[in-house]
């Protein structure tokens, strides 16, 4: 039965699942939205079916009698170790990476995975099965041999697969035993520059040091270094480096929760969501996704003529994401459907001024990136502050993205109002007087308004829609995005009727009334972490600290979050990894972490 017990590979071009038996169940190809040639993560609930040859969807390496198996990342980098091991003791070790280095000036990130399979005790016997399909599971390769490689050729598209192995063996999907390091390249219809050994041999030194050192780049905390390490990398992983985008995750369909009909696509980069990675890779210190981030929304920004944003685009900013159905695929262990695209893109979200105001606010006051922001970039964020002025009391799907109720969210108000905040404080450090002053009072009038219509003095809170009565755990940020004070009380009042209204154990569902599809029955990772930033706010960090050592035991193995987790079981569910879980574990851990000198 599948599981999100996964590791993830990527080079921000192209980013595969494996699971713990080495098997590769989810890759698109050529880069993250693509077709998945590897698709069994959403081929039902018995995806691997080795004896029916018309079942594919994967890239398995069978250890002959597997009895243990046992998988980590090597220390510091997206380069993922799986150790099999039979019951007498013959073992293999199958090292997985998608290279990532600086090669003539510039970086290499092409649409491959490398895949060594190591002998490290005894015989071991192995069979190698490649059963990659196209347009997602409905066309069947034609396969051509050469002399080092398998063509896998279709309509569609094509893939090599460029190894040492026996061909033959691997064609006939045949056991042999592994007498010695066994190297494949998997991906574009290329040839090789040089040995397979040599260059696999290289490709790894090189993707190695380039992890490591960008991870000595980092300013992480003194606690909980290798959680925030790996939440980093996982985050590097999921940024398009081509486009500067950064996609919600790198799945689609997960259900959100078990037999529902939550299931969408994610390989898209939604303003809102991006914003936070920024923001929480800012405090990192590592600058550069940042301004690849910022180039991407600047571009959107300079084209954006149309009376409003969308709440999502593609990686290369696309907008046409027509949502669709892939009938071909039977979903995450049978839970379809499988969803292509995703009709968000159609939806009103008015938070979306505010999110990229907010990201781009960095550019005028990071004196570390080399192109700062100037009057020209903030002549075309005013454009979407009055964006934001004339949206902020309008209904829209808000940011849980209803399909079939609209109302004027709190949220996305106040994110319009972050967005003329924002602005003020860029005309100051502009020397712009007047537009200071100007957006000011602007900023000024909504929050009042939002002020007066979403505080329920009856409930004493802050609640999720104008002069409504229910409460989501977007309030929990109120604080985060400085509309309140810490020391306000209405902050501490609707922080303690969140946690009243929608903590179910030790987590957070996102609401807890009625949508499209019923009641919520997952809680909402990230909203467990606003949660927990929210009690440190508060000077409450000795229960913030509990409960983050508690969510940090939640992650998979290899430390990754998905979308939601099950409150009862446990289980991860949803999209995998999710970026926003991943930035809701930085957040939380640099704030609760001890300074470097007070551990010592």
């Amino acid at each position: 039965m599948s599981t999100l017990e996964l590791g993830v590979i990527g080079n921000g071009t192209v980013a595969a699942l494996i699971d713990v038996n080495a098997t590769i169940v989810w890759w698109g190809f050529p880069r993250f939205d693509g077709d998945p040639v590897f698709y069994a993560l959403l081929n039902g609930a018995d995806p691997i079916r080795p004896e029916d040859p018309e079942n594919g969807g994967y890239y398995a390496v069978e250890l002959i009698g597997c009895h243990q198996r046992q998988q980590r990342y090597l220390p510091n980098s997206a380069v993922l170790e799986t150790r099999l091991e039979d019951a007498n003791g013959n073992a293999v070790e199958i090292i997985d990476f998608a290279p990532r280095f600086t090669q003539f000036e510039r970086m290499f990130r092409p649409p491959m995975l490398v895949r060594r399979i190591v002998p490290v005790q005894g015989r071991p016997r192995i069979r190698i099965r490649v059963r990659p399909r196209f347009d997602y599971g409905t066309l069947n390769p034609q396969l051509t041999l050469g002399s080092n490689h398998i063509r896998f050729q279709s309509q569609s598209g094509a893939l090599r697969l460029t190894t040492t192995a026996p061909l033959s063996y691997v064609v006939e999907e045949t056991a042999f035993v592994v007498e010695h390091d066994i190297t494949s390249f998997l991906g574009s219809d290329e040839g090789l520059n040089a040995g397979i050994e040599d260059t696999a041999r290289v490709f790894l030194e090189r993707t190695l040091y380039r992890w490591r050192t960008w991870v000595r780049s980092l300013s992480i905390p003194f606690d909980w270094q290798e959680a925030v390490i790996r939440a980093a990398i996982t985050l590097k992983i999921c940024n398009y480096e081509e486009t500067g985008a950064i996609v919600a995750a790198l799945t689609t369909s997960i259900p959100e929760a078990p037999f529902t009909q939550r299931t969408w696509d994610y390989r898209f980069c939604w303003l809102r969501d991006a914003y936070f990675v920024v923001h929480a890779l800012n405090r990192l210190g590592t600058t550069r996704t940042m301004e690849e981030y910022l180039g991407y929304i600047t571009n959107i920004v300079s084209e954006s003529d149309e009376e409003v944003l969308k709440p999502c685009y593609a990686i290369t900013r696309h907008t046409d994401l027509e949502e669709r159905i892939a009938a071909s695929l039977a979903g995450y262990r049978g839970m379809g459907p499988v969803r292509i695209g995703n009709q968000a893109h159609l939806q009103i979200q008015n938070d979306v001024y505010g999110s990229v105001i907010l990201a781009a606010t960095h550019a005028f006051f990071d004196r570390r990136l080399p192109l700062t922001g100037d009057i020209v970039l903030f002549e075309r964020l005013e454009i979407l502050g009055q964006r934001a002025l004339a949206a902020y009391d309008k209904p829209d799907a808000g940011p849980w993205e209803l399909r079939a109720f609209s109302a004027i969210h709190t949220f996305s108000a106040v994110m319009c109002w972050a967005g003329c905040d924002r602005l003020s404080k860029i005309a100051a450090s502009l020397g712009l007087s007047d537009r200071k002053t100007l957006w000011r009072q602007r900023a000024d009038q909504l929050h009042a308004v939002i002020s007066r219509r979403a505080w329920n003095a009856e409930l004493g809170s802050f609640v999720a829609t104008f002069e409504g009565n229910t409460l989501d755990a977007t309030l929990l940020l109120l604080h985060e995005l400085n509309f309140l004070a810490t020391n306000d009380p209405r902050f501490e009042s609707t922080v303690l009727a969140v946690g009243r209204t929608l903590k179910r154990g030790d987590l957070l569902l996102r609401y807890a009334t009625e949508d499209d599809f019923g009641f919520p029955e997952t809680s909402f990772t990230i909203c467990t972490f606003w949660y927990i930033d929210a009690l440190a706010a508060l000077g409450r960090k000795k229960e913030a600290r509990a409960l983050f050592e508690t969510m940090l035991k939640r992650r998979s193995a290899l430390g990754l979050l998905s979308e939601d987790i099950h409150p009862q079981t446990g289980e991860l569910w949803g999209n995998y990894p999710q970026t926003y879980s991943m930035v809701g574990l930085i957040n939380c851990a640099m704030r609760l972490s001890r300074d470097w000198e007070e551990a010592f």
